[in-house]
């Protein structure tokens, strides 16, 4: 596919879909034609790409002929219903949601990681969870030189990764609470202004949220290592955009800071930012808009045998999302 490629994103009007846009343009994405696809409400929206504006169609059956390459991101209804149609009109998929990611007929793929699955694919090519992709950026080439046997994690994460009505409501919430009056709530159970929600998506029967499960189950596929394990908690914070996660890892070979610093430098699409004497260390508001993931707090677990503990901060609508679904795109014109 080293020619220029006809290019649909679904979902193309969400917080994701405009950062998969801006994403194609700044990376210089071969795009011969754009179509940008929504639900009817959306319809006769136009959003700029490479100077121009492209009109937003709705999605139906027919959306996807002569097309080589779709980006999905409209929730997984909408992927399991037009991703197997968008295949079988001979087009590739990168679906963002959730609906195939443990499909087994399905890579589940982060170019720095596992790039070389994208060649088994079927028509249909996963993204990971945001949390998974931002955390094994900084896990991955630490188990490759150490072998990871198990995490213990909690996430700091941004109201973007719920979307752009989230947002929305914490921006609300923060002018009503500054204004003295009560703050309403539509898409959160709580108040997220001023407050932590030790819930990301709905509970399962084991007690652990279905995002706490993802980075075990994810992690597992995509590290290729199917006896990890990880224990994870979820938070919602009220931060706009980047997600962070403090983990504590536990690995078959001892692992001494050095060495696992020297490791972290070396890796792609991370920046080691790790001077705790000059206050260094990553932080949402320098990672947001960035494409590269920060890992700092690099230090021995005290708790674990063979532990290192590190905090990770990443761009969940970039790396977690958009950014990785255009560097899947570029695997499939290598």
């Amino acid at each position: 596919m080293s020619r220029p490629v006809n290019v649909a994103i679904a979902g193309a009007t969400g917080a994701v879909g405009i950062e998969m846009i801006k994403t194609l343009e700044m990376r210089s994405f071969p795009v011969d034609r754009l179509s940008l696809l929504a639900s009817a409400r959306s319809t006769g929206k136009k959003l700029k790409f490479k100077g121009q504006d492209v009109p937003v169609t709705e999605l139906t059956k027919d959306s996807f002929n002569g097309i080589d390459i779709a980006l999905f991101s409209a929730g997984g209804g909408i992927s399991k219903e037009f991703a197997p149609i968008a295949a079988k009109a001979g087009c590739v998929v990168v679906d963002n949601s959730s609906a195939f990611r443990q499909d087994d007929q399905v890579p589940l793929v982060i170019p720095e990681i596992n790039a070389a699955d994208v060649r088994w694919h079927k028509g249909i090519i996963a993204n990971p969870n945001c949390t998974t992709a931002i955390t094994l950026m900084a896990l991955y080439p630490l188990h490759q030189a150490f072998g990871v046997k198990r995490i213990f994690a909690s996430s700091y994460q941004a109201v973007s990764g719920t979307g752009a009505k989230a947002i929305e409501e914490l921006k609300r919430q923060v002018g009503e609470i500054v204004a003295g009056k009560p703050a309403t709530k539509e898409v959160y159970p709580h108040q997220i202004a001023f407050n932590v929600l030790p819930q990301v998506d709905v509970f399962l029967p084991n007690g652990y949220t279905k995002e706490e499960m993802k980075m075990e189950n994810e992690g597992r596929k995509i590290m290729h290592h199917p006896n990890f394990r990880a224990s994870v908690t979820c938070v919602r914070v009220p931060v706009y955009r980047s997600h962070s996660v403090a983990v504590s890892a536990e690995f078959e070979k001892p692992v001494a800071v050095e060495a696992a610093r020297a490791v972290l430098k070396k890796a792609p699409g991370l920046d080691v930012v790790d001077e705790p004497e000059n206050r260094k260390y990553p932080m949402p508001l320098f990672t947001s808009e960035k494409y590269n993931c920060e890992v700092g707090r690099i230090r021995k677990d005290c708790a674990l045998e063979n532990g290192l503990c590190f905090w990770v901060s990443g761009d969940q609508l970039l790396k977690g999302a958009a950014l990785n679904a255009v560097q899947i795109a570029e695997e499939l014109l290598k």
